[in-house]
């Protein structure tokens, strides 16, 4: 069953989160991540929920999707977005 990285990021230092997209996309490639929506306008079309940016990516799986998320290549993004953003990240299964 698929599984879906969910993120709802908060961006406080741009230039800086910059740094943080150059090595993440790293670790998305590293880890074949399928990029489905990666920032882009959002529209609330119902409730009161505002998020900044979103970021949905695709795994084969869960533990694919959990395994990109505490690979050295992932870890090495995480530490260049500590003071550039508040990240909210979930991992769903999908279809």
């Amino acid at each position: 069953m698929s599984a879906y990285i969910i993120a709802n990021v908060q961006v406080t230092n741009p230039t800086q989160y910059e740094e943080y997209k150059k090595w993440s996309s790293e670790a998305m490639k590293a880890h074949g991540a399928e990029v489905c929506v990666r920032g882009g306008k959002v529209e609330v079309l119902e409730g009161d929920w505002h998020p900044e940016r979103i970021v949905i990516l695709k795994f084969p799986d869960v533990e694919a999707a959990r395994k990109f998320n505490s690979s050295p290549e992932y870890s090495k993004a995480r530490a260049s977005r500590q003071g550039a953003a508040i990240m909210r990240m979930i991992v769903v299964e999908g279809i």
